[in-house]
């Protein structure tokens, strides 16, 4: 999917708060995406664009470099992004009681897109140990892989996990895959999981339910079921357009727990305007707030994001969550209309 397919915003957005920030923005245009160091050790392209660059399609095979070089296979998504998912089987994570499978808030995932300029950008969200991440900073640092977020997904939780998110703009792909390989192997994240030899099961919820609740059709993954949506806009990070997703999705993972019961770890991509009414249905539909952050540094329109967390009859909260969605810009991922 090309950048001229995306689903434009239908009507302009309120922006006179951020008039000013986005003034400022608009003059520096030719700043670096990345640090110096980062261009030293990566060969990243600078930002000599007045218009922003269109990821390309291409191919799994485009990337064997990539995957030989982090050590792990991964897939092709909407033909624009190679992304590796990095789940942290090794940790057993507990928060408010429950058991957090893998899947549900304990994912790793970097992607990688190419664009027309030849450079490539990666983004990622990383999952770690409060031991691990001093380490595990201390090389990307080394690499020139930069460091746009600091946060948590989960409250109460034992042991103690931090989630980094991780950005690079370089000509040389693999040189920041081996930064990535590296830092990794400080951390006790595992090799790749033998395929599963078995189809997956469905999981034990009223996932029509789910679906109908909040008008998206959701997928199951590794005992998880996923309801996604994307922002309408077309984003950009600095002089380049993201593909639909990358980096700005609003998730809601739900775990089973018996009886249409379920834990739920999710995550609403709102602009400045969208974030007062959407922690306000968030509350209102039982939910606690974990925290509200940034992914991107300089993503324009600007993105906030509100990770939160819900236990009970899973297609109650959903209907509860129903208002927060329609409080934001987003559509279903493409393919999933519910």
């Amino acid at each position: 999917m090309m950048a001229d397919d995306r689903q434009q915003d239908p009507g302009p957005r309120a922006v006179t708060p951020r008039r000013h920030v986005l003034a400022a923005a608009a003059l520096t245009p030719m700043l670096a995406v990345t640090a110096p160091a980062c261009a030293q050790s990566t060969g990243v392209t600078q930002d000599k664009h007045h218009e922003p660059v269109v990821p390309v399609r291409t191919a799994l095979s485009d990337w064997k470099g990539v995957a030989d070089a982090l050590g792990r296979p991964g897939d092709m998504k909407r033909g624009l992004m190679y992304h590796t998912g990095l789940p942290r089987l090794d940790l057993r994570l507990v928060s408010h009681g429950v058991v957090v499978k893998p899947a549900l808030a304990l994912g790793s995932h970097v992607s990688f897109v190419r664009y027309t300029d030849g450079g490539t950008l990666l983004m990622g969200d990383v999952v770690v140990t409060e031991n691990e991440m001093q380490p595990f900073l201390d090389v990307l640092q080394e690499r020139g892989i930069e460091q746009t977020a600091i946060h948590k997904h989960l409250l109460s939780q034992s042991p103690d996990i931090w989630w980094i998110h991780v950005h690079a703009h370089s000509d040389d792909p693999v040189a920041v895959a081996r930064g990535l390989r590296a830092a990794f192997d400080r951390t006790g994240t595992p090799p790749p999981a033998r395929p599963l030899l078995s189809p997956p099961r469905p999981v034990d919820l009223d996932t029509a339910g789910i679906d109908a609740a909040l008008g998206v059709k959701g997928s199951t993954d590794e005992g998880i079921y996923k309801n996604t949506f994307v922002r309408r806009e077309t984003i950009t990070e600095g002089h380049m357009v993201l593909p639909p997703g990358l980096g700005s999705t609003t998730a809601f993972n739900f775990q089973p727990l018996g009886g249409g019961r379920a834990a739920l770890s999710g995550d609403c991509a709102m602009i400045a305007d969208e974030v007062q009414p959407v922690l306000t249905a968030l509350r209102r539909a039982g939910a606690e707030l974990v925290e509200v952050h940034n992914h991107g540094l300089k993503d324009e329109p600007r993105l906030f994001f509100v990770h939160f967390w819900a236990v009970g009859d899973a297609v109650e909260i959903a209907r509860g969550l129903r208002a927060a969605v329609n409080a934001t810009n987003v559509v279903p991922v493409p393919g999933a209309v519910g």
